[in-house]
């Protein structure tokens, strides 16, 4: 129960209410805060964040005056993992397509070489939703369809997991669709195709090869381009490249698609992973995409395991002058705070959580 102490009460004329020293708000640390059972209209010091606080009835809000600030971001999805070949001597699968990939940064362009997206504009003492999404789990099946990617998310903004690479041979699929499509299985009888990308955010898979001597499997979409489709004589597709970000202050390339399978092991041809983090097909394993870029795992074969997708990224970017993020960001991997001219960014690379500014 609550308690109310003072030393005199005393009538104010007019409808007023008069404190002779300064009013002392009950402090409380963020994790104390949160334990509370609170109602709407509570209102404490927050020691952990320095700011009076109140509750809405549904989440703590900022009584500090920060004023609309502006924020770019790049946001990729997880990638879609390789499909795994058939048996000892068989291959044919697809590629993993990459992560869906969001960037509001300056001028450069978004997944499928689309437009800038929107920046965002935030304020002080509302909480936002950060979710980096991690790759498609490789198969280890003979003859498996990829796994999609995990969705990555900030605030209002959802990227896409990227598409699984197609099965091959004998129960041969398309790729899977996603961020970024996966590329389609080799086939019997029919061009399989690669799964199609999400709009302004990826590309689609290439397509496996019909059955003849020598098929392959398609290479999954990139960022940038789609993957490659298979060849007819034992090729693999390649997967499609990625796009280069500078939100950091330095060009980095993520997105990638992962590199489609051969058929059989007479002259074969691996499929190559995207540039950006994308993985190639191998003789056994196929190679995951590269961590935090998006990148689609590359197609296995023989008895082997596909490639996993690669994790996402949230990357934020805003004017120093204008905020500052908050101290706490429980659940969320991140480097902490960097600087690049008079801005600050924030790279988180795994987790899921809420962020604050003041």
């Amino acid at each position: 129960m609550s308690t109310l102490e003072t030393n005199s009460i005393g009538k104010y004329s007019g409808n007023n209410v008069s404190i002779d020293d300064a009013l002392n708000l009950k402090s409380y640390t963020t994790a104390q805060r949160d334990a509370l059972t609170s109602i709407a209209g509570d209102v404490i010091y927050n020691t952990t964040d320095e700011e009076p606080q109140y509750y809405d009835g549904s989440s703590w809000k900022s009584m500090q005056g920060l004023s609309p600030f502006t924020v770019e971001y790049l946001v990729i999805a997880g990638g879609g993992s390789g499909g795994n070949g058939v048996f000892s001597n068989r291959g044919g699968a697809g590629g993993g397509g990459a992560g869906g990939y969001i960037n509001s940064y300056g001028s450069e362009t978004s997944g499928a070489n689309s437009s800038t997206a929107s920046t965002l504009t935030l304020g002080g003492g509302t909480q936002y939703t950060v979710t980096v999404g991690g790759g498609g789990p490789g198969v280890t099946s003979s003859n498996g369809l990829g796994n999609n990617g995990n969705n990555s998310v900030f605030d209002t903004v959802t990227a896409t997991g990227g598409g699984g690479g197609g099965r091959a041979y004998n129960n041969e699929t398309a790729g899977n669709s996603g961020g970024s499509g996966g590329g389609g299985g080799s086939s019997t009888s029919t061009t399989q195709a690669g799964g199609t990308g999400t709009a302004n955010q990826g590309s689609s898979g290439g397509n496996g090869s019909v059955s003849g001597s020598s098929p392959g499997g398609g290479g999954g979409g990139g960022a940038s381009a789609a993957g490659s489709n298979a060849g007819t004589n034992n090729v693999g597709g390649n997967g499609g490249a990625g796009l280069s970000s500078s939100i950091t202050g330095s060009a980095v390339s993520r997105g990638g698609g992962g590199g489609g399978g051969p058929w059989e092991s007479i002259g074969e041809t691996y499929g190559s992973g995207g540039s950006g983090g994308g993985g190639n097909a191998g003789n056994a394993n196929g190679g995951s995409g590269s961590a935090n870029t998006g990148g689609g795992g590359g197609a296995g074969w023989q008895t082997g395991t596909s490639g996993n997708g690669g994790s996402g990224v949230v990357i934020i970017r805003w004017a120093t002058a204008d905020a500052t993020i908050g101290a706490t960001r429980t659940g969320l991997t991140d480097g902490g705070v960097q600087t690049d001219g008079t801005d600050s960014y924030i790279i988180f690379t795994a987790g899921t959580g809420v962020i604050t500014f003041s």
